[in-house]
């Protein structure tokens, strides 16, 4: 019982950590710059860029409102916690933890402001990534990374099957 109480104090201080920074962030970015006013950070490539996202990642869904967002939020955030208690994979707990708190840190914009600030930008070969910030970060990160570990598991596994016949 004390292993899982002191893995979940662990996941809530990593969860409370990255909202902190998430949020922290954002608010020197909407504190310190403009809207839509960028600084280039390293020459045609990355730039800090205040932008204002009423949508979800790379802005679909825009303009669907508070309701819509809240509801999505609240659904993938109880699937999130039950398969975190659900799940003995700390790799996949790990996972779910970074996924939770990069939605915890849009969420908390979403209700507050109306829209996600958003604010670090790249251009590739003159072409421009959307626009993004760190609990985006944690949510792509956290759903690759439990993509990779689930497909390096089922390899596992089969492999196991394999040598069994």
């Amino acid at each position: 019982m004390k292993s899982k109480t002191k893995q979940f104090g662990i996941s809530a201080a990593a969860i409370v950590l990255l909202v902190l920074a998430d949020q922290w962030t954002k608010y020197m970015v909407a504190a310190r710059m403009k809207l839509h006013e960028s600084i280039e950070i390293i020459k045609n490539f990355f730039y800090l860029t205040y932008v204002q996202n009423t949508g979800a990642g790379f802005s679909i869904f825009e303009g669907y409102g508070k309701v819509f967002f809240a509801l999505l939020t609240i659904l993938a955030l109880t699937a999130i916690v039950y398969y975190y208690f659900h799940t003995k994979d700390q790799k996949v707990r790990w996972c779910l933890v970074v996924i939770f708190a990069g939605a915890i840190g849009n969420f908390i914009d979403r209700m507050t402001l109306g829209y996600v600030v958003d604010f670090f930008s790249f251009y590739f070969f003159g072409w421009g990534f959307p626009v993004f910030n760190i609990a985006d970060i944690c949510i792509s990160v956290g759903f690759v990374m439990l993509i990779i570990f689930t497909l390096i598991d089922e390899y596992k596994e089969q492999q196991r099957w394999k040598n069994k016949k």
